[in-house]
């Protein structure tokens, strides 16, 4: 068992070695979810550089249950473990984020999920990976498991689970579908009547990939004011008032395009520390940062494509 997901095992693949996990899932319960996460991992999408949709390496039909298939996918980890030190580790994660969520819209696909439990990162950061259950252990529970930071060993973050994700036909229109409540509960368009009544799934989208953001770095970090403005818009009570995820990218890349050197080196600081304790983390921020320049690791830690 991965962490503490009862339908995800973690294996070895035979060919290679490659660590991976195997997530178990029912046909009667989520029909799309093969298919989909099948199609967003199917030549030539993943050729793109902008997709950061889980990999399927391949589905199995489960040999004692019918309605049970065996998605078999590269280990990962949660996006945010461990946390985040600087503005350019968190620009680094948005952009990748919202390039993904724009390369999923134009293959006119909906998560409808997208909360920060289906947000994951490549364990690039662990030389010798982790246990699949204590992650921040060894792999035979020794010791804590090795790792570099984000700007050392920039990692790739990818949306995963689409079992409430839909495909739908350009021809038919904007798609209208009832709620579905998945992770993130606060959809304003699924609160009170709006419950019984039908939306459009992309306009949601926006608002769970805002939501993400708010929730996991603004309102836990200091230093990303700059990601207010467009988080609020992405927010917005009425989803025809929110921006589209290709208004969202061209926000964000005009955002970036004004961010110093000096800023995206800068750290981010918890919202609860005191100021003790962000005087010790300045201090160690200094020190990481000085060997980082005389490294030449650039402030944006961008993975290769």
């Amino acid at each position: 068992m991965v962490a503490h997901h009862p339908y995800i095992l973690d294996a070895v693949r035979q060919s290679d070695g490659a660590a991976v996990v195997l997530k178990k899932t029912k046909k009667s319960t989520h029909p799309h979810e093969a298919e989909i996460a099948q199609f967003l991992s199917s030549p030539p999408l993943t050729s793109d550089p902008r997709n950061h949709c889980v990999s399927i390496y391949e589905t199995l039909q489960d040999p004692t249950e019918e309605d049970v298939v065996l998605l078999v996918m590269p280990l990962l980890r949660l996006y945010d473990e461990p946390r985040f030190e600087t503005v350019g580790e968190a620009v680094e994660f948005f952009w990748q984020m919202i390039e993904g969520m724009l390369f999923m819209h134009e293959q006119h696909v909906a998560h409808r999920d997208c909360m920060q439990l289906n947000t994951m990162m490549e364990p690039t950061m662990y030389p010798d990976l982790f246990h699949p259950v204590k992650s921040t252990k060894k792999q035979d529970l020794s010791g804590p498991a090795k790792y570099y930071s984000r700007i050392e060993r920039p990692p790739r973050y990818y949306y995963v689970d689409f079992g409430l994700s839909r495909k739908y036909d350009p021809k038919d229109g904007p798609p209208l579908e009832p709620p579905i409540l998945g992770g993130d509960r606060s959809v304003p368009e699924f609160q009170g009547i709006g419950y019984h009544k039908t939306s459009d799934p992309f306009p949601t989208d926006i608002y769970y990939l805002g939501n993400l953001i708010r929730q996991g770095f603004l309102h836990r970090y200091r230093g990303l004011e700059f990601m207010d403005a467009l988080v609020a818009d992405m927010v917005q009570e009425e989803p025809e008032k929110r921006p589209t995820i290709e208004q969202v990218a061209e926000r964000f890349a005009e955002i970036r395009s004004k961010l110093s050197w000096w800023k995206l080196r800068s750290q981010i600081v918890r919202r609860h520390y005191g100021m003790f304790i962000r005087f010790l983390s300045a201090v160690r921020h200094v020190y990481r940062t000085a060997g980082f320049v005389v490294r030449r690791l650039p402030p944006v830690p961008t993975p290769p494509s």
